[in-house]
């Protein structure tokens, strides 16, 4: 009998390394571990939008329950016209995920090999290097400057070796990112043959904003066929659960893309609902709108209490709390309000702290005040 140890070694070498990807932890889980109403509870972990989904997503949702026995359309017609109508693409550019995260990992699968090196950025997602690590290639972290990528040395680490390059940006999760000037000077660095992932799953949140000199980078793949853009429907357009991802690219990229994509990864329901969020402005509206304002009211509440943090772009902000933010995040924890440790990303004094309802941040606000008299006790 093969023991689990034994099992264990027959995973390829790069997956024996890996340590599964811990999300935030589940309201369930909490009021279970601590025996707390799950209705008391503020989860603030996963930069979800809190304002719930659209009711056009919900009807559209319905509406596709009644062909549940019938498999999905494994092209996405109607969500692919819905992205095309809106961005000005074309249907054979699109790949479509069960959530970026899928889109994420079939690109890594597709276009780099074992020993092979994958670039990405210092306090970048979690996903770049797990993925990379997957496949057996080297990943090479970049060091970030003021916790943002530092562009000049990416370009600069890029090698003969280099297959794919991560950018984040707006990145997760410290919220930095690089305007439209400092991507086009990084793309004109990198060589024709590596490949760019522009990973732009929070540029909703910048929409409209006076700060945002944040890139679109489908303007920019006419100029960078070496380009993919990847963006998500989880945050402003608030459809985590359903996970609904795609890339824009080149229609060349994009075939071999679907090459390896499962043919039905994503589901009817969530097709159906995002393709209806798409055109749904008033809802993108009061999502941006809620997370501007619950921006500016933790960030009120940081400078109050003489806490640093990273300046954000996203829907999110990291808070740095000092050396015993495991103890401030237990005592957070113990008073139902869940937030996100993001020392496995380096950052070992930081708090990443989703933007939720106003209530539900004073709620933070409170509770973090509560923690921080303990810890100073």
């Amino acid at each position: 009998m093969t023991s689990g140890n034994d099992m264990q070694s027959l995973a390829v070498t790069g997956v024996q390394a890996l340590s599964p990807y811990q999300p935030g932890k589940p309201v369930d889980e909490l009021a279970r571990e601590l025996g707390l109403d799950p209705k008391s509870i503020v989860k603030l972990a996963s930069n979800e939008n809190p304002l719930g989904p659209a009711d056009s997503a919900l009807a559209a949702a319905r509406d596709a329950l009644t062909e549940l026995t019938r498999y999905p359309d494994g092209n996405g017609y109607y969500l692919k016209q819905s992205l095309c109508k809106r961005y000005g693409v074309k249907p054979d550019q699109i790949t479509l995920g069960n959530g970026s995260n899928d889109v994420l990992e079939v690109i890594t699968r597709c276009f780099v090999a074992p020993g092979d090196d994958v670039v990405y950025s210092q306090y970048a997602f979690a996903v770049y290097p797990l993925v990379t690590q997957a496949i057996g290639a080297r990943g090479v972290s970049v060091p970030a400057v003021d916790y943002g990528h530092d562009l000049d040395a990416m370009a600069s680490a890029v090698t003969d070796r280099t297959k794919l390059v991560f950018v984040a940006n707006p990145n997760n999760p410290t919220g930095t990112f690089h305007g439209k000037a400092a991507i086009e000077a990084f793309l004109d660095r990198i060589p024709s043959n590596v490949l760019v992932v522009l990973d732009e799953a929070y540029c909703e949140y910048m929409e409209g904003d006076v700060t945002s000199d944040l890139p679109d980078g489908l303007d920019l793949l006419p100029r960078y066929p070496n380009l993919i853009v990847t963006r998500t429907f989880s945050k402003a357009w608030g459809l985590a659960a359903l996970r609904v991802g795609y890339s824009i690219c080149s229609p060349e990229i994009t075939n071999i893309l679907n090459r390896v994509r499962q043919p039905f990864n994503v589901d009817s329901v969530a097709m159906a609902a995002a393709t209806a969020v798409l055109g749904d402005e008033e809802y993108l509206r009061k999502s941006c709108e809620i997370n501007a304002r619950g921006m500016k009211q933790l960030e009120s509440a940081f400078a109050e209490l003489g806490l640093d943090y990273i300046p954000s772009a996203g829907n999110f902000i990291s808070v740095d709390v000092g050396p015993n933010a495991s103890g401030i995040n237990q005592s957070l924890l113990e008073q139902g309000v869940i937030v996100r440790p993001v020392g496995g990303y380096g950052m070992p004094n930081h708090l990443r702290v989703s933007i939720g309802l106003p209530d539900e941040n004073a709620r933070f606000i409170d509770a973090l005040k509560v923690a921080l008299g303990r810890a100073e006790a």
